[in-house]
């Protein structure tokens, strides 16, 4: 269902179709109009969007997760999650490059950003990490009320992020929704395909 969405949205945004061009224009313009009268709030929404939800603070975190699980000698799941968010980066770029969008253009821009606009790269990085993150908490026997806690906060970072970025005027409305969808079928896909090679593996060692 996820790569379904993906796709269409990733076809509606390579063909400009006007209907979704128009809502993204509407929703960025009147996000922009009150950003220019808020310098306050335009300032925490670049320390939120450039240091506590950057992609590379989001890197550093999957980082320390995976040197933990090679701590605990799981040296296959490490480079499974090490591999899953590199790859998914090259994905992101590589979708930025072939679809070419471009980003919003303000005569009184707040912020600005560098490179094409679609998918967003904080949306889908974010959402990876907080993803990976999630499960990996979840398999080491993560529950109750710290379970609640890491779901909220990764839910915050994820929709935050992607809040950030258009409210600094630097991506369209489905551009975040992209990284979001890319994101989240991207970790879908790797956690299925861990299960699968853990299922090959334990069929293998069985007499």
């Amino acid at each position: 269902m996820l790569a379904l969405l993906s796709g269409v949205l990733l076809w509606l945004v390579a063909v400009a179709w006007s209907p979704l061009m128009s809502f993204d224009r509407s929703i960025a313009r009147a996000l922009h109009r009150r950003a220019v009268t808020e310098p306050d709030l335009v300032r925490a929404n670049r320390i939120l969007s450039d240091w506590v939800w950057d992609p590379w603070t989001m890197r550093i975190l999957i980082a320390v997760a995976v040197l933990w699980l090679w701590w605990r000698r799981e040296w296959l799941l490490g480079l499974w999650v090490a591999g899953t968010v590199a790859l998914g980066s090259v994905i992101q770029q590589s979708l930025k490059a072939a679809v070419g969008r471009e980003r919003p253009q303000w005569p009184d821009p707040v912020d600005s950003a560098h490179y094409a606009a679609f998918p967003s790269g904080h949306a889908m990085v974010a959402t990876v990490v907080c993803g990976l993150l999630l499960w990996l908490l979840w398999r080491h026997g993560l529950r109750g009320a710290w379970w609640f806690v890491c779901v909220t906060v990764a839910v915050v970072s994820v929709l935050g992020v992607g809040a950030t970025r258009l409210y600094l005027g630097v991506h369209w409305p489905t551009d975040v929704l992209g990284g979001w969808l890319l994101g989240a079928g991207w970790v879908a896909l790797s956690i299925a395909g861990y299960a699968r090679m853990e299922r090959r593996a334990g069929r293998d060692a069985a007499p």
